[in-house]
């Protein structure tokens, strides 16, 4: 399977829990590859509006550039959404974080990785608040 096809199935999962849970989610076109910023997921209900970022890795760790950071908080805060990002390590849950959870590294891109989001980071049932 190629990597953005491991990607898309990601995201098409997460679609799937949003909406078996009674909130609405789409996948966004373009996400990635166009001049403006768009997540991969906005989800939301009649409460909450989420713009997520996925991320699918079959490491134990994912970095991020500054600029991943700073179109997901430009979209979030144009939209109104809470800005999150939504990881899947192989053999994990998805996990979520918010911008200040995710931490920088020395050359001042961004790192997540399997220990820290199981410590930080929120399950599914948790980021929706159904507990």
């Amino acid at each position: 399977m190629s990597h953005k096809s491991k990607g898309i199935n990601a995201e098409r999962e997460l679609i799937h829990l949003f909406w078996k849970n009674n909130w609405t989610a789409i996948r966004t076109a373009g996400s990635g590859s166009n001049k403006y910023p768009s997540p991969d997921i906005v989800a939301g209900n009649i409460i909450r509006k989420l713009a997520i970022e996925c991320k699918a890795s079959k490491n134990n760790s994912i970095y991020l550039l500054q600029e991943d950071i700073d179109q997901i908080k430009t979209y979030a805060a144009l939209f109104g959404a809470e800005a999150w990002f939504g990881i899947r390590f192989n053999n994990y849950e998805w996990y979520f974080l918010s911008l200040d959870d995710i931490q920088q590294t020395k050359s001042n891109n961004y790192v997540i990785a399997t220990d820290y989001i199981k410590q930080k980071g929120l399950l599914f049932e948790e980021l929706i608040g159904k507990f």
